[in-house]
């Protein structure tokens, strides 16, 4: 009977939290659970829409008017929406074709897809789709299933350096920093989708617009989705989060003739292409410096700083090219030259990670002013990154904090790229200096002859030597009884390395090796 009570705790568990959680959904009106509040919703939105905006390639400043008016588009279909937030629209600096939506109304599109639409239409699909996403819940309904899944585990058990040119901001950020990121790299579910797509067309109608801008959009993207040669960009960006199909053009075509097109709707054609004009006439620079990456992860340095330079003198006034240029100055080795690209990256754009870090790197290659100690910090302030908080991390080792050492380097731990393995190996050897033993595993084990030996394994992330140990008996309670002579293993240990010695306990009976255990009194790193 008991055990029919502890298989049930799973699902009664489950119950209660679907009762406590129960919400109709202010786009659809139908009833669904509800963990994440509207207030929670509306901080995440608001925490993560900076951070998430770095990561995906920062704000586009040389066309301010360009994000004026996609914010006039995008606020004309949130006035008629279904749900009131306090809805948010800038265009980023990414060549990637993309547009996402975080919880809360905070909106993001690439200038990479707005150069692939055709008339101001398009547009407002693209934008209702997200506004939907974000009316609807979509992104807190994946932190609930997150929720979910975590009360099912519960519940079962009960029953840079800046010389990796190219390298993403998803690569380096660390733990904590990518949540924003996570939620608008996240797959939406088939429904999902087709939700957005039919709201969102409601939307479109509301404010005015041609219907079949959302047809021609769907249209375009199972073209571009079945095509080969260009596809890379599309499938890293947005068909990465909303898969296009056939499916979605039939439904926005029977939306089309369910709701009809409003009399006199807008296509905006001319209009759009008027206002793109601009990013039109620049899109070539941006090519030349996307080119110019492709060389640069070819290891083509040379290549690639020609096309850095060309895309510097089509745009004058683009940020990103000099800090490109940068980057390709300190991948070789050129640290002096790269500082100065950088310098002057900034004063075009004061509010982008990447150009304060690679600022920082340089200076702390350079052993100048205080090692790039504000220009990280700044990085860090706009974007925790790994070689951010991994070069802070060695500047208070230098300076002998090692505590503030060791909390930057275990910051940059939680990044897998490159600086962060190296972090996770320079923390280690700080805490190593007054916790070295507990990298050491121990243990023992019965040789042929049945010999008792003493086992240690090093899982230190470096190599350890004179490793010193004693044999210890418990008593039955568990207290040290008696203490055998001291072992010494002093050959070097690499990481995962093991070594065995006699441990000198001669023959012993069966219940005074339950009770044996060996003791790591210190070792040395190497």
């Amino acid at each position: 009977m008991r055990s029919t009570t502890l298989l049930n705790r799973p699902l009664l568990l489950l119950a209660l939290l679907a009762l406590s959680g129960c919400g109709t959904n202010p786009v659809t009106g139908e009833r669904e659970l509800q963990f994440v509040s509207e207030s929670q919703e509306l901080a995440i939105g608001a925490k993560e829409y900076a951070p998430t905006r770095q990561s995906q390639g920062g704000d586009l400043k040389v066309l301010p008017e360009l994000s004026a008016y996609v914010n006039e588009v995008g606020q004309k279909l949130a006035a008629v929406s279904d749900r009131q937030l306090p809805y948010a629209f800038v265009v980023l600096n990414a060549s990637v074709p993309n547009a996402w939506a975080l919880p809360g109304g905070k909106i993001a599109i690439n200038r990479g897809l707005l150069t692939e639409l055709d008339n101001e239409a398009e547009l407002a699909a693209v934008l209702g789709h997200e506004i939907v996403h974000a009316a609807a819940r979509h992104g807190a309904k994946s932190q609930e299933r997150g929720t979910l899944l975590q009360v099912g585990m519960v519940a079962a058990q009960v029953g840079v350096a800046m010389s990796d040119v190219g390298a993403t901001a998803g690569n380096l950020m660390v733990q904590g920093a990518g949540v924003g990121a996570a939620l608008v790299s996240t797959k939406y579910g088939r429904d999902a989708e087709l939700e957005s797509d039919y709201y969102g067309m409601r939307y479109m109608q509301r404010a005015g617009y041609d219907l079949r801008g959302a047809v021609t959009l769907q249209e375009k993207f199972v073209k571009l989705s079945a095509a080969s040669g260009r596809n890379q960009n599309w499938l890293e960006g947005l068909f990465a989060s909303h898969p296009p199909s056939p499916e979605r053009v039939a439904r926005n075509e029977a939306t089309l003739a369910e709701l009809g097109n409003p009399a006199g709707g807008n296509l905006g054609q001319e209009r759009y292409a008027a206002r793109i004009a601009p990013l039109v006439t620049i899109k070539p620079a941006y090519d030349k410096h996307d080119e110019a990456l492709a060389l640069a992860r070819k290891d083509d340095l040379a290549g690639a700083g020609k096309l850095a330079a060309a895309a510097a003198r089509l745009v004058p006034k683009e940020a990103r090219f000099p800090q490109l240029q940068g980057d390709l100055a300190l991948a070789g080795k050129k640290p002096k030259e790269a500082l100065a690209f950088y310098e002057k990256s900034i004063a075009l754009d004061d509010n982008y990670f990447a150009s304060w870090l690679g600022a920082g790197t340089a200076q702390y290659k350079l052993r100048s002013g205080d090692h790039g100690k504000a220009m990280l910090t700044r990085s860090a302030e706009l974007l925790p990154t790994a070689p951010a908080l991994y070069y802070l991390g060695a500047i208070a080792k230098d300076a002998g904090n090692r505590g503030q050492a060791m909390q930057l380097f275990k910051g940059a731990a939680g990044s897998q790229s490159e600086l962060g393995k190296q972090a996770r190996v320079e923390y280690a050897r700080l805490d190593f200096a007054e916790n070295g033993t507990k990298y050491i595993a121990s243990g023992m084990q019965l040789d042929a002859r049945g010999t008792v030996l003493a086992v240690v394994e090093n899982r230190a992330p470096f190599a350890v030597s004179q490793i010193v140990l004693t044999p210890v008996l418990l008593d039955a309670n568990g207290r040290i009884a008696q203490e055998g002579r001291p072992l010494r293993i002093s050959k070097s240990l690499a990481t995962g390395e093991r070594a065995a010695i006699n441990a000198g306990v001669g023959a012993v009976t069966d219940d005074v090796r339950s009770r044996l255990r060996i003791r790591v009194d210190s070792v040395r790193a190497e």
